[in-house]
């Protein structure tokens, strides 16, 4: 099942950089050597098996922009089951209020061509600010996009390539574009009841972006998620350099135990367990035995996506 994701922006937003760190295996500061892309780049990912992604990776400069929206308008903007637009968050007065111009009409062809299609705006490079201004530059920008995008629904993110950030964006994005979300949650809320688990998440295997998670007990950090994505990305991408194959770990400190395990065939598994008295065998095997059962959920869905 192929699913059509345009990524557009201004040049310099930052779009080529974050796709080749989420789907490329790149690393942040290896992004530099990027050139700016000419016109429209398209890649296939392949994602979670049957899921493809198919990637339009739009050129920002000001002479592609107003030929996507004039004669390619119906090309570019048909089809689309999901819009990413990139807006740097230094972009000032006059650039500022082309690329919102620009923004509005890609909202404008969007609602026209792909009336069903979702929106995400994320705004980019938030780590080129002072801390303490991040969050009520983003709240400020944040209104103004959903207040200009009505009655289309979007949903803002800020991001940088530095941080986790990135990865609750991409997580949130895919996540509108499995289709059979909502059984994996069910079946992981019960395999945590099973083995009183903390907290279960499920990771794609490829960009260990999370595709579905549960959670029993409150946890402080809300970005856990992301910072787990990054770390362990960026651990498999060393592992690789040296000709080794990441497999699984274990951490484990006075207050839980972490267990990270390849799971399906497109998934890794992350248990969290707080319980002391819960020995690590007894985990693992949990594990082990669950397999099975979301490997026939994977292939179940797979069977529906090839049917249709």
């Amino acid at each position: 099942m192929k699913k059509k994701v345009l990524l557009m922006g201004k040049s310099g937003s930052g779009k080529t950089s974050m796709r080749s760190i989420i789907f490329a295996n790149y690393i942040a500061k290896d992004t530099s050597r990027l050139g700016a892309t000419i016109d429209v780049e398209h890649s296939h990912v392949r994602f979670l098996g049957n899921l493809v992604l198919n990637l339009w990776d739009c050129g920002g400069q000001e002479a592609f922009m107003e030929n996507y929206f004039v004669s390619q308008r119906e090309n570019i903007f048909r089809n689309v089951e999901v819009l990413i637009y990139v807006f740097d968050v230094e972009s000032r007065d006059e650039e500022l209020k082309r690329d919102l111009r620009y923004y509005e009409t890609c909202l404008s062809a969007i609602y026209e061509n792909s009336p069903s299609a979702k929106v995400f705006c994320l705004i980019h490079k938030m780590d080129l600010l002072q801390e303490d201004q991040r969050d009520k530059i983003f709240s400020d920008r944040e209104n103004e996009i959903i207040n200009m995008s009505k009655p289309v629904d979007c949903s803002c993110f800020k991001t940088s390539i530095w941080d986790e950030t990135l990865y609750r964006a991409w997580s949130s994005i895919v996540y509108k574009l499995i289709p059979n979300v909502k059984e994996l949650e069910q079946s992981l809320t019960l395999f945590a009841d099973l083995m009183d688990g903390d907290e279960v998440l499920l990771f794609e295997r490829a960009t260990f972006l999370v595709i579905s998670h549960c959670q029993r007990n409150l946890q402080r950090d809300i970005h856990r998620f992301e910072k787990v994505s990054n770390i362990i990305k960026q651990f498999k991408l060393s592992c690789s350099k040296v000709a080794a194959q990441f497999q699984s770990m274990e951490v484990r400190n006075s207050n839980f135990a972490a267990f990270i395990d390849v799971f399906t065939t497109n998934t890794y598994i992350m248990v969290i367990m707080s319980d002391p008295h819960i020995p690590s065998a007894a985990t693992l095997l949990n594990i082990k035995n669950a397999r099975k059962h979301f490997e026939k959920l994977e292939r179940s869905s797979q069977s529906q996506q090839n049917n249709k």
